[in-house]
């Protein structure tokens, strides 16, 4: 099935009031873009996937660095950044399309599937739930009861015919809020489906702000430096005549890390994990080992939310390698380099750490149970 996926962040965010525009906001530990692209490249069933950004957010979008995805610029309206998204797929060969605001984080994979099955039969399936409000209407003073039951509130994602979809594009007014809007318009039948209460739409910045809990976690690692070993710094290979020793590669920096998130997150320690009495682990790049870690606290519902690193050495000097290991923990972790700390500290030559004898790394890390 030829279906492509489009997501909508072009828009100025004036009502979100932040100086980060609402797409990169962060929200429940990853920017709100970021949830979208998630969620949609996990489904694995999109032959494109395309991103609409505002003109003057590529800095943001670019400090995302989202591989395998085309970002284009949007237009003045929505509409208009739709119509760009579309033109885009012009030549894909795309049968079917899906829309979507990026203000909505929470869609599930669930009603992708209801999406994709819909579509097959029809030219425009909408999500959309029903109020349980009673509901009115006033025009010029006068006030009218409408039936609730036949009050929808439109979601997104929104799935489509590309073909049917394109030819109503030519409407790109402020008016059209939404892409189904054109099925309505011009009097085309359009398929409702159960939408889902979680599947908010986040418009001002109270909307981001919740009660999730914040779970917080102290790791501790120290390793003995010997000749004929390699050093190995939060994923990062330092230049060195001496490394550390260990089971492992002995990197003290991402075993702290290591005991650091699975101590917020409560899930034991590294030493459970990773046991150094087994040979499956004698040798092993800590760089596996975190990467094992964070697929087993995102099973959980566990996002990182950030890391402060010290890293406690005479040699090297860690300010020359910060950017690099922070980069490296931060692909690994799925986190943006911006969530991670790091600081160079020493112990002004004493004890072993001062001799020259030992590397240690403390880190404490904050982790948000995303449900």
């Amino acid at each position: 099935m030829n279906i492509s996926f489009i997501i909508l962040a072009g828009g100025e965010s004036k009502r979100f009031n932040s100086k980060t525009p609402k797409p990169y906001h962060l929200y429940k530990g990853k920017p709100l873009l970021m949830h979208s692209i998630d969620r949609v490249k996990s489904y694995k069933k999109f032959k494109k996937i395309v991103i609409v950004v505002h003109k003057n957010h590529t800095k943001f979008i670019k400090k995302l660095k989202i591989p395998n995805i085309k970002i284009i610029k949007g237009g003045r309206t929505r509409a208009e950044s739709a119509f760009k998204g579309l033109n885009s797929l012009k030549n894909s060969n795309t049968k079917y399309v899906m829309i979507h605001d990026a203000a909505r984080p929470n869609f599930s994979l669930k009603l992708l599937n209801k999406l994709k099955k819909e579509i097959q039969f029809n030219n425009c399936v909408v999500p959309a739930i029903q109020t349980a409000d009673s509901v009115k209407q006033k025009i010029k003073g006068k006030v009218k009861n409408l039936k609730r039951e036949n009050i929808f509130f439109m979601q997104t994602p929104q799935a489509f015919n590309y073909n049917e979809l394109f030819k109503l594009q030519k409407n790109k007014s402020l008016e059209v809020t939404d892409d189904a809007n054109l099925f309505v318009e011009a009097g085309k039948k359009i398929k409702i489906i159960k939408g889902e209460l979680e599947n908010k739409k986040i418009t001002i910045n109270s909307d981001i702000k919740s009660n999730v809990s914040i779970k917080y976690g102290l790791g501790f690692d120290v390793h003995r430096l010997v000749p004929n070993k390699k050093l190995y710094l939060g994923g990062i290979k330092i230049p060195s005549k001496i490394g550390t020793l260990g089971h492992s590669d002995g990197d003290p920096v991402l075993h702290a890390v290591i005991d650091a998130v699975l101590g917020a997150c409560g899930m034991g320690d590294i030493g459970k994990k990773f046991s150094d009495k087994s040979k499956k682990f004698e040798n092993i790049r800590s760089t596996i080992l975190l990467d094992k870690v964070i697929d087993q606290i995102r099973l959980k519902g566990f996002i990182i939310n950030n890391l402060d690193i010290n890293i406690i050495t005479e040699k090297p000097k860690i300010q020359k390698y910060n950017k690099k290991i922070a980069n490296c923990i931060s692909r690994i972790c799925k986190i943006l380099p911006s969530q991670i700390n790091i600081k160079g500290k020493t112990t002004e030559k004493l004890g072993v750490i001062g001799k020259e004898k030992a590397i240690a790394c403390e880190v404490i890390a904050s982790v948000i149970k995303n449900d």
